[in-house]
Parts: structure tokens; sequence; C-alpha cells
């Protein structure tokens, strides 16, 4: 599988055949993200996740591509595109799309501040693979992640959780979203502590620049 980074947490997975791209926000490279592809996977309605505007000029041009996203997400499409192939989803389900596996886990976004409404989040994991987990620290159940996708830097975390989740989830490979906000001494920071807690506990930690392709 082929994974491209896009700035903040926009990924785009190549295989089977087929382009899957996760989170189109408003800080991503959203038309070069999207080139082709065949599926969209949206973890929750913040636009740093969810670039509406540019997401429905990608849909009116290409009715075939499916969307899948919780209701929030949903509900905007479909009023702006009524035919739109935009399908809700919740967590522990799980979705098959063009030979990709998707299961899905969590259900809420974290707690920004107590004053704030919890929306909806789900987080994605592709292929027994790639985990995808949004706006969430939630740890993927029965399951082996191999490849982990780490929020640095919200305003809903703090370095101690970033670390706790590495630790929890063990996958053997990890990689960052969420670090858009990081001017480059505060991300060089966090970028260590991450690469040394990874260590001891089994998970390879890699910072990947916007642009830049893997092979997981």
């Amino acid at each position: 599988m082929k994974l491209t980074k896009y700035t903040h947490s926009c990924v785009r997975l190549e295989d089977h055949d087929t382009v899957l791209v996760l989170d189109p926000g408003g800080f991503s490279e959203v038309e070069e993200a999207l080139e082709g592809a065949q599926h969209i996977l949206i973890t929750h309605v913040h636009p740093d996740h969810f670039d509406e505007e540019k997401v429905l000029a990608f849909l009116k041009k290409n009715p075939e591509v499916t969307l899948h996203a919780p209701d929030a997400v949903v509900d905007s499409i479909k009023k702006a595109l009524p035919n739109a192939a935009a399908t809700a989803v919740t967590a522990d389900g799980q979705l098959e799309l063009s030979g990709f596996t998707i299961k899905t886990f969590g259900g809420q976004h974290a707690i920004i501040h107590p004053l704030l409404p919890v929306i909806d989040n789900v987080g994605y994991l592709i292929d027994d693979n790639l985990f995808h987990p949004g706006d969430s620290f939630v740890v993927p159940h029965g399951i082996e992640v191999k490849t982990l996708l780490v929020p640095l830097h919200a305003p809903w975390n703090k370095i101690s959780e970033v670390i706790d989740f590495i630790i929890a989830v063990r996958a053997q490979k990890a990689f960052q979203i969420h670090d858009s906000l990081l001017a480059e001494n505060g991300r060089n920071m966090i970028v260590g502590h991450v690469t040394n807690f990874g260590k001891k506990y089994g998970t390879e930690f890699e910072y990947l620049p916007a642009g830049t392709s893997v092979h997981i």
C-alpha cells in the first residue's frame, strides 16, 4: 500500500488499483490529494479535516466517488448535493471498498473543553494495517495495528497523551498527522519525544514532510 502524507491530517492511499483519501481538510492540498480518488473517508466535521467547499466541488465533477463519514458530514454533503454517494458511518462497523477493508472505531471527538459540545469522530483501520484516529486517542480493540497515524498537536491534546497513545497501540511503525499548528522548534521537540518513547515500546516513528510517499 502506498501512503502519501499531505499537510495536517490528510493522507492518500493507493492499493488494489484504487485511490482512497482520508480527511481532506482546509489545511491540506485537497485538490492534489483527491485527484483520481474513488473513495473518501472523513473522521469528523471540523474544517481542518473536511474542506466542504473543495470536497463538494470534487464530488460534483465525479459523482461516482463514494464518501463515508459521520452523520454531520454526510448531512452537509447531502444538503448541497442530494444525489451524492455519501453514507454515514459509526464506530464498530466495517466497509468493503474496491478491495479495501475498513473497520471503524471510537465514536467521539476528544474533549477540547467541557463547555464545548462533543461531536462524532470515527477512526478508520485500513486493511488491518493503517489506523487513522482522526481527533481521538481511541485504541482499536481486537486487532494488532501495523501502522499508526499519530496526532502530534491539537487544542485537545498534550504530549503525555500522545506518548501514551503510541505506547498503548504498539504499532510497528508510526507517522504523524495533525501537525500543521506547530512551529518548527515545538515540532522538533515533540518529534524527539515520540521517537524516543516509541523505540522503548517497539514503535518506529518517522516524521513525513508533506508530499512524501512511503510503502507500508
